[in-house]
């Protein structure tokens, strides 16, 4: 028989800083990998979990052999434990704005390697919030796009950047950037030096697939990559083909280290954009950031 349960007092200041490691350590996968995060031992963290399950009066997560894992309980309250977190910094954020200073977070949450696109609307975006607010703190996650919009959506991210797919219902969206990739192989392929590609030695070659989507051409997918970075890695091996931006791209095409196949009918192009809650309370932070990224030179 389970035990009645037990009404949660008033949240008091220490069950901030409890649940606080608790995100952290859901954030990073476990104990182990949050101790760097939060520069505090594996014991002082189980410690302060045990106390804040007695605290809750939930078991909020497993760890054995099998690694870190949260119970449904758990995934529960680091939701709440998210909404609650959020709503701090909201708070925060809104009594620096009653006093005219622009004080507090900006947590970003950006698709991977963004960073060689020659438009910067980002980083001059944030090259003036800097300059306007210099106590201002800046979080960048680099994180898939569909962590980034459910980030966004529950409070943990203010801002995303991440590409065009379909509308999720809850977000509005700024346009930022159209980004072109191409097909790519790297020295060392059969078709690296070929005098000419044909359609069918691209569509037989093995290839590295990006997991978070599918590009428009039939390939014969042999490997897959979560990110750019991890294409890239095996195109250099001389043993795949497959898709990258072509301002990512550059670097290698350059050095004579990428070539691209059939440029003119193997490429296509995304959307990119911000993307913020609807109907969020004012966020004086947020609200100069998104005004900065409207407004910014694109070069």
């Amino acid at each position: 028989m389970s035990k009645p349960a037990r009404p949660l007092p008033s949240v008091a200041d220490a069950d901030i800083r409890l649940l606080r490691v608790f995100t952290t350590v859901v954030e990073c996968g476990g104990f182990s990998a949050a101790e760097v995060e939060l520069n505090i031992s594996r014991a002082a963290i189980s410690q302060h979990m045990a106390d804040l399950e007695r605290r809750l009066g939930l078991s909020l997560c497993r760890r054995g052999r099998a690694g870190f894992l949260l119970t449904e309980e758990g995934r529960l309250a680091h939701e709440a434990a998210l909404r609650l977190l959020a709503g701090l910094e909201s708070f925060r954020s809104e009594i620096n704005a009653a006093h005219g200073r622009l004080r507090g977070e900006l947590s970003i949450g950006i698709t991977d390697s963004l960073v060689t696109m020659p438009r910067m609307r980002v980083t001059n975006a944030l090259r003036g919030l800097k300059r306007e607010a210099p106590e201002v703190r800046v979080n960048i996650r680099m994180i898939p796009p569909n962590e980034i919009e459910r980030g966004v959506l529950d409070g943990r991210l203010h801002v995303g950047v991440v590409p065009e797919r379909r509308a999720l219902p809850g977000l509005e969206r700024l346009g930022l950037y159209e980004e072109e990739s191409r097909l790519y192989c790297g020295r060392g392929h059969p078709l690296f030096d070929a005098a000419a590609v044909t359609r069918e030695a691209v569509e037989t070659a093995d290839a590295v697939a990006p997991t978070q989507s599918q590009p428009p051409h039939a390939l014969n997918a042999t490997a897959t990559a979560t990110d750019r970075e991890g294409v890239a890695f095996l195109l250099l091996t001389g043993c795949y083909i497959g898709f990258l931006p072509v301002h990512y791209a550059a670097h290698w095409v350059e050095r004579g280290d990428m070539r691209a196949l059939l440029p003119d009918s193997h490429h296509y192009r995304v959307q990119f954009s911000a993307v913020t809650k609807k109907g969020v309370p004012p966020n004086l932070v947020m609200e100069r950031f998104m005004d900065l990224l409207e407004r910014t030179e694109e070069a």
